[in-house]
């Protein structure tokens, strides 16, 4: 008999919730950065394997909105513990309990989901300091299981599938047992894209970014990739091209890379960047950048 379901990864920014998902499908198919607020919008991870096909929902982090955008990835975040079967929180052993994951956890009573939680990072860490964090945790929330795992590492990754079994029911698959992400082609490039901006560009120019697909023409022995790079200011603009256009084209090589990799094919990309001013607090452009507001109530 066949058993599935679905699982919402929750946490504060940059605690390895993309890294952790990534792990557990050997496959890259969420973009990771040492920056918060790399994943915004919710990402679906799909681990099958003999009977069983658990559905695991990557989210952004959570944290106080200052934007439209932060509006949409609260909410994207909020959603996909309402339409989960279980929760895992994932947390920074080092950081301790925060009032972030406190929230968290209470809306884990509110749904009166079962929950699993990650102490993520432990290869940062030392016995005396997890130890801390476990009887901490386990003081405020009975969670129905606490793993200690380094994500990055791969280490727990085992362990917290074993823990998501408990969860399962007899059902029907939702997704075929050859797939491990439901997000079209064009969200992965761009997402690709965005996170070698992320990785190229530092402070806050690369939180003013989004990256949209034009064109993608796959002729089966290559494909072909037109995207533009938005971002908040002229100045922006600048950066981002580079000298002579250094920057652009080392974005546009690691991200070509990386595709290659994924599609097993050759793959050119030509990059344009261009300023929208604000766009992350209008909600006008969020929509035609593809953000789907409908979750923001």
């Amino acid at each position: 008999m066949r058993k599935t379901a679905f699982i919402a990864i929750v946490g504060r920014p940059n605690v390895g919730k993309s890294t952790l998902l990534n792990a557990i499908l050997k496959e890259k198919v969420a973009i990771v950065s040492s920056k918060p607020q790399t994943t915004r919008t919710r990402i679906t991870g799909i681990y099958t394997k003999d009977e069983v096909q658990l559905v695991f929902l990557d989210t952004p982090g959570f944290q106080k909105p200052r934007t439209k955008l932060g509006e949409y990835m609260l909410a994207a975040s909020d959603s996909s513990i309402g339409n989960s079967d279980a929760v895992i929180l994932i947390a920074d052993v080092n950081f301790g309990l925060g009032q972030i994951e406190k929230d968290i956890i209470d809306k884990i009573k509110q749904s009166k989901l079962p929950s699993v939680l990650v102490l993520n990072k432990i290869d940062m860490s030392n016995p005396e300091a997890i130890a801390k964090a476990i009887t901490e945790y386990n003081d405020y929330y009975k969670f129905d299981a606490i793993v200690p795992a380094s994500a990055s590492k791969g280490n727990g990754v085992d362990a917290i599938l074993n823990e998501c079994n408990q969860f399962l029911v007899e059902s029907d698959w939702f997704f075929p047992e050859d797939i491990i992400t439901d997000q079209p082609e064009r969200s992965i490039v761009a997402e690709t894209i965005r996170e070698k901006i992320l990785r190229t560009l530092s402070d806050e120019i690369p939180h003013g970014t989004a990256v949209v697909i034009e064109e993608f023409k796959d002729e089966g022995t290559i494909i072909r990739i037109r995207a533009e790079i938005f971002c908040e200011k002229d100045s922006h603009k600048g950066i981002i091209i580079g000298k002579n256009g250094a920057t652009l084209k080392r974005i546009g090589t690691y991200a070509r890379e990386d595709l290659e990799r994924f599609f097993g094919v050759k793959v050119y990309i030509n990059l344009w960047v261009k300023v929208k001013e604000k766009w992350r607090d209008n909600t006008v452009n969020l929509i035609n950048l593809g953000y789907n507001l409908k979750e923001i109530k």
